[in-house]
């Protein structure tokens, strides 16, 4: 009777444990198909955001935001003449929303930017005494780093320092600082805030002239024990330049100095030029006419298709040096919040983005997720 009992209790419990096993296994929902999501284990998808965007004034805008992007970048609210308008006077309303808007949605925070000659704030210029003017300086940037320590994830720096030919801008920090300007804003950042990232960020980076000195100056500050975290590649490109092959070796050139690359301010012009356009240096300006303004009343197919292809085959290259590239940050979100539709000639139309004015994503978007979603199932398959 005994041995029964134990046989029936035996058959009970492998009754029990296969009737277990032959549950249906919950299924874990599959992430939604966004730039972020796709790219995830890749690198950082970001986007320049501006006030507008900062304050949530558009439901879709900012859904598109939340769910596409998990890094930010403040387009302009983060630049001297809007956070530190007077010597006295610092205004953090916008840039602290930022920040807040950025930790909400657990996104990596970039700031943009701690010196940079451009959008300067007048009080700085007024400075005649170089000593005066550099402790300023400092104070500018360590006050910054400060306030927002531990909640910025990295910095740029110093920010477009350097001319065509890779020899340092004649800025007013060089004049009044000289090149050690360079290596203090870094010290400075680092001292404040150890544990962010610190970049150097310029245009025009795959140029072979503005390359070396890119790198003569990373290498200058490195030399002096002062850390140097990236670089970044601003991305301001055309549908047939730079080449393929100036954008992938320069990823190699800057990878090669011991730094990560960051793909920062991507977006692709559609539209021809003025022939004598030197870089994304702001303060050009050029008058507009219909030979430079062709598609007002919309993009021809036939451009859309390229302006695909183009971004599939940049694609291509960041992920084939994914394990180099922490991020890539498109200037904007759509084609109508695009600087490039007043820069350089004032009043075009441009479609430099992955969305269009209506908030819907372009063709460019559906091919840079299929081939994520391509690299993937080859990456498997081997």
């Amino acid at each position: 009777m005994k041995i029964i009992k134990q046989f029936l209790l035996v058959a009970a419990t492998l009754s029990v444990a296969v009737s277990c096993n032959n549950k249906p296994k919950e299924e874990v929902p599959a992430k939604p198909k966004t730039l972020s999501n796709v790219y995830e284990d890749a690198f950082y998808i970001g986007a320049a955001i501006n006030r507008f965007q900062i304050e949530g004034r558009d439901s879709v805008m900012a859904n598109i935001l939340a769910n596409e992007f998990n890094s930010i970048t403040a387009e302009n609210e983060m630049k001297s003449m809007n956070i530190h308008p007077q010597r006295d006077t610092f205004n953090f309303e916008v840039a602290d929303k930022f920040v807040e808007l950025g930790e909400k949605n657990n996104m990596f925070i970039h700031g943009h930017t701690l010196i940079w000659h451009s959008q300067l704030s007048r009080w700085f210029r007024e400075i005649e005494d170089s000593t005066e003017f550099a402790t300023a300086v400092e104070s500018h940037v360590k006050d910054i780093v400060e306030r927002y320590k531990g909640r910025i994830d990295s910095w740029d720096v110093v920010n477009e320092a350097l001319n065509e030919d890779g020899t340092l801008r004649e800025s007013i920090f060089l004049e009044k600082m000289g090149e050690d300007y360079l290596a203090s804003a870094f010290k400075w950042t680092s001292e404040i805030d150890p544990n962010t990232d610190l970049y150097y960020n310029d245009y025009n980076m795959t140029k072979p002239s503005k390359r070396q000195g890119a790198i003569r100056l990373v290498k200058n500050i490195m030399n002096q024990g002062i850390k140097v975290d990236g670089i970044g590649m601003q991305g301001h490109w055309h549908l047939e330049r730079p080449s393929l092959e100036e954008i992938e070796q320069s990823i190699l050139d800057y990878a090669a100095l011991g730094v990560k690359v960051a793909i920062t301010e991507l977006d692709i012009s559609v539209l021809p030029n003025p022939e004598d356009l030197e870089g994304a240096e702001i303060s050009q300006n050029f008058e507009n006419s219909e030979l430079l303004n062709p598609y007002k009343e919309g993009l021809p197919d036939s451009i859309q298709v390229k302006l695909a292809n183009r971004y599939k085959d940049i694609f291509k290259i960041f992920l084939k040096h994914k394990d180099k590239i922490s991020r890539v940050t498109f200037w904007g979100v759509s084609d109508g919040q695009s600087w490039l539709n007043g820069f350089p000639v004032r009043g075009r139309t441009n479609y430099p983005l992955l969305f269009d004015r209506d908030l819907k994503p372009k063709a460019a978007y559906d091919t840079i997720i299929a081939l994520k979603e391509r690299f993937d199932k080859e990456q498997l398959a081997n």
